[in-house]
């Protein structure tokens, strides 16, 4: 009876199961996406925080090297 209950009321549904799957799986994907772009933008505002500051440098100015 009770099995019959549960199938009736409407027992895990295996098409949401997988739709709940595929999902969670984009999110993942998703979230490792995010980090990636993350860090790849943290290096790109370096090197061009590093590219301002070599521009920043007078080079007509600058003193000759002691050599």
């Amino acid at each position: 009876m009770a099995k019959a209950l549960l199938g009736y009321v409407g027992g895990p549904d295996p098409r949401l199961l997988s739709e709940m799957r595929r999902l969670q799986q984009r999110v993942q994907d998703l979230e490792s996406e995010l980090v990636r772009m993350r860090a790849e933008n943290d290096a790109l505002a370096a090197a061009s925080r590093e590219d301002e500051l070599l521009r920043s440098i007078d080079v007509s100015q600058a003193e000759p090297a002691l050599t």
